[in-house]
């Protein structure tokens, strides 16, 4: 049979006593907050963490002696779980959010996450390892960018300002459904696909460093 090196972790919590002289509660506990002396700090063993795993190696006693293989979620700490599961709930609720201001229903994909959402809530209260997410579901989009009529409103007025070609024109004369048609005609033929890809660039080296600062935390 293999052999593996687990590496379990519990979170010591250490708490402090401290006088602060402050207008407000708030003024007070940002004090608290920025205090750095450590002398009245304590260890407080009753309130410590669940005992949860962190890293697996594969062999015998080989602790970061290579790269960790992926912990199973279900050993996971609880409290990391619920924390990462929250920004996908958050994510499925602007998705929502989203195609209820657009007027659509929402879509089979996000039906078939949403579902999914559910049943690893449900995996993560039981302490229970995390759903296969659906086979052919969709990875989340993003919106990059979004062009408000507000603020090309805004912009008309700003250039009237200084712009002699339009003299006589008023940002008030520009209307409404000139703006609409402008915006329409501008995200139409607009080419975005470098600033898109320089996103894409960006959010996948930031992926990258975060799993490596999981894995690698030294």
């Amino acid at each position: 049979m293999p052999a593996y090196t687990i590496e379990t972790t519990y979170t010591l919590p250490i708490f402090r006593h401290g006088t602060y002289i402050a207008d407000t509660p708030e003024a007070a506990c940002k004090a608290a907050i920025g205090d750095s002396n450590p002398e009245s700090s304590k260890e407080d063993y009753d309130s410590s963490g669940e005992i949860h795993v962190t890293r697996i190696w594969e062999g015998e006693n080989t602790a970061y002696a290579g790269s960790p293989i992926t912990v199973p979620s279900q050993f996971e700490e609880s409290v990391q779980r619920r924390a990462h599961h929250f920004e996908i709930l958050l994510g499925l609720l602007k998705m929502l959010l989203h195609d209820v201001q657009a007027g659509r229903s929402p879509s089979g994909d996000w039906l078939a996450k949403s579902s999914w959402a559910i049943a690893r809530g449900e995996a993560i209260l039981a302490y229970a390892p995390d759903p296969a997410e659906p086979a052919d579901a969709r990875k989340p989009s993003h919106i990059l960018a979004r062009l408000e009529e507000e603020h090309v409103r805004s912009a008309i007025v700003a250039v009237l300002e200084v712009d002699r070609d339009f003299d006589g024109l008023s940002p008030a004369s520009v209307s409404d459904a000139e703006i609409q048609s402008a915006c329409a005609s501008v995200v139409t033929a607009m080419d975005l696909s470098d600033a898109v890809s320089n996103a894409e660039f960006h959010a996948a080296m930031a992926a990258i460093r975060a799993a490596y600062g999981r894995l690698h935390p030294d």
